[in-house]
């Protein structure tokens, strides 16, 4: 769609709570799909992209309103490894955005699309996202960003999920390469313990969004639950903005040990996000679509 078919999904979000989707890599791998890949996901938009149609539509029949392409860890660099230029990686990256357009057709009411933005670190595929610092300049990781910003700008998505930001200086970056676009954007931090992963407190992280026309949602993802409870009031606070909020099951990851912990996700959480500013409420890794299922349920219920 064109920035001018966007107007509607920005507009949604005066109306009331919109259902995002759940974690993408958990519905690959239970469909039997490995994502043991520095492409992770993004892998499947050349080895088996019907799939990524069918994860996209299990979400938007559980009740999702916006599926996130995948594209969290795609690059120009590592499609490069996998011996693919730079033309096809740009198409390939814009397919993303295809298909989950393709996904929901046949569904009644409106069903946007997201091209994902993952942050530097994710195409490092060594953990960076969830460290940030990552040694580099707000002027450098604009210059980074910029070409596949670009590329998944001319896809024609509804908005670009500026995700998983783990740095305040990155997302000013990010911020600088949006403007002017002509797309609507959010911006999401991963965060834990009231601060970003790099540290910074959230007050100062949310408040670089204020201001920036294009941004139309600031919040979080990738954290725990418990985590979400706390910065979707300060989001909305800080910032003035409809909040994001989508976060992970509350398990932890270990690496060497997988999964730890008890799930913390529930979906009744919805209410008390929505009555602090939440206006895109969804799940992140290991939430499924039972989840999104019982989520879309109570934000109908509002």
């Amino acid at each position: 769609m064109t920035a001018a078919g966007s107007e509607p999904f920005a507009a949604a979000l005066a109306a009331g709570p919109v259902v995002l989707d759940g974690g993408l890599s958990n519905q690959l791998e239970a469909a039997g799909y490995g994502l043991a890949d520095e492409l992770w996901s993004a892998r499947l938009l050349v080895d088996a992209p019907q799939a990524l149609v069918a994860a996209h539509r299990g979400y938007y029949a559980a009740g999702a309103r916006v599926a996130i392409s995948a594209g969290y860890q795609a690059s120009f660099e590592g499609f490069a490894r996998r011996g693919i230029g730079r033309a096809e990686a740009a198409r390939l990256m814009a397919s993303g955005v295809a298909l989950a357009r393709e996904a929901a057709a046949g569904f009644d009411g409106p069903r946007w699309v997201a091209a994902s933005v993952g942050p530097y670190g994710a195409v490092l595929a060594d953990g960076s996202e969830y460290r940030g610092r990552y040694g580099r300049s707000v002027a450098w990781l604009e210059r980074w960003h910029r070409p596949r910003v670009e590329v998944l700008a001319a896809a024609g998505p509804d908005v670009l999920a500026l995700e998983t930001v783990p740095d305040v200086d990155e997302a000013e970056a990010l911020l600088r390469v949006v403007r002017g676009l002509g797309v609507p954007v959010w911006l999401s931090y991963s965060v834990a313990g009231g601060r970003t992963r790099a540290g910074q407190p959230l007050a100062e992280a949310f408040a670089v969004a204020a201001g920036v026309p294009e941004v139309v949602a600031v919040g979080v993802n990738c954290c725990s639950p418990r985590d979400a409870d706390l910065a979707v009031p300060l989001a909305a606070g800080v910032s003035g903005l409809p909040v994001v909020v989508y976060p992970n099951s509350g398990e932890r990851w270990v690496e060497g040990r997988g999964w730890t912990g008890e799930p913390a996700f529930r979906p009744e959480r919805v209410a008390g996000w929505a009555g602090a500013g939440a206006r895109l409420v969804g799940g992140c890794c290991r939430v499924g679509e039972r989840e999104i299922a019982a989520l879309a349920g109570v934000v109908r219920a509002l």
